[in-house]
């Protein structure tokens, strides 16, 4: 068996083969296992270094081999392994590209050049380099009309466009985002999942100063019509984000409530707008008209 394929295709056989089990029995989501694991990578490693020392030896031991049989019998071996070698044609075709020609042929190019019983091979150019080396010319042709006569996008102007288009996603997201939201883009939730959170939220840290019914203690009365810094979704965003009045006012809850918690949160204080809690403070601030919510307010 080991006449019917070389040792160069048979380690990288092998080695895909290992490969392609630890990806198949190794979750490692999208990423491949030998990427997302380190451990696996160097077990990898490992195998491939033990395949190619297993040929090394397999070889040496052949060699030997050969080296105690006599002219004839070595020929006859060779010969035989040749008959049975399946990639010859692979062989040929490697050869070919290389454009060498073999030992016993060299006699036809060398050259007159004679320096001290060095001479001189008047050797072709291989031809996967000659075949590389055409295909350049015909890619900088392709190139020049592209980009210097029909004047094509360049990378620079690709990577602009695709700046611009990613921008204008993020704006998109940031629109529907609601973890994203900030004083500018954020709208009255009315989503009972989003006002349960706000209830929650306002019950664990709102209660000792505004009363669980919203009534005002502490703090004011947030179910009536008069707010002292804004009574629209966006000042009172900012408010419990930002904290009230400077002394006098609650603390910022900015670096204790992510934006989405604010945004419930807020949402729920303008829920009470309207309700009858049980002992109502008495107003304070200004009657709020809604002058147009939706113009952005100033940090």
């Amino acid at each position: 068996m080991r006449n019917l394929i070389p040792s160069w295709v048979r380690v990288p056989i092998a080695f895909f083969l290992i490969l392609g089990a630890t990806e198949f029995f190794i979750d490692s989501g999208n990423q491949p296992a030998f990427i997302k694991y380190p451990a696996v990578l160097l077990f990898l490693l490992l195998v491939l270094l033990i395949i190619i020392a297993i040929e090394a030896v397999i070889g040496a031991l052949e060699n030997v081999m050969l080296q105690k049989l006599d002219a004839a019998a070595q020929a006859r071996f060779l010969a035989e392994k040749e008959k049975t070698y399946k990639f010859t044609w692979l062989k040929k075709t490697y050869i070919k590209l290389l454009g060498s020609k073999p030992i016993e042929e060299e006699g036809e190019i060398v050259l007159d050049h004679n320096y001290d019983g060095i001479r001189e091979l008047d050797n072709n150019l291989p031809p996967w380099w000659l075949y590389g080396f055409y295909i350049s010319i015909i890619f900088a042709f392709v190139y020049l009309l592209k980009f210097h006569v029909f004047n094509g996008d360049n990378q620079i102007d690709e990577f602009e466009t695709e700046l611009a288009e990613a921008k204008i996603a993020i704006e998109a997201y940031k629109k529907t985002a609601k973890d994203l939201v900030d004083i500018n883009t954020v709208t009255l939730l009315t989503d009972a999942g989003d006002l349960n959170a706000g209830k929650t939220i306002f019950e664990s840290t709102c209660v000792a100063c505004h009363m669980a019914d919203g009534g005002g203690g502490i703090g004011p009365n947030l179910t009536d019509t008069h707010w002292i810094l804004g009574g629209d979704i966006k000042h009172v965003f900012k408010t419990v984000s930002e904290g009230g009045r400077s002394g006098k006012g609650m603390i910022a809850w900015k670096t204790q409530l992510k934006p989405l918690q604010i945004a419930q949160v807020a949402s729920y204080v303008l829920s009470l707008q309207g309700t009858t809690p049980a002992n109502p403070k008495a107003p304070e601030g200004d009657v709020w008209v809604d002058e147009g919510s939706e113009a952005p307010i100033a940090e």
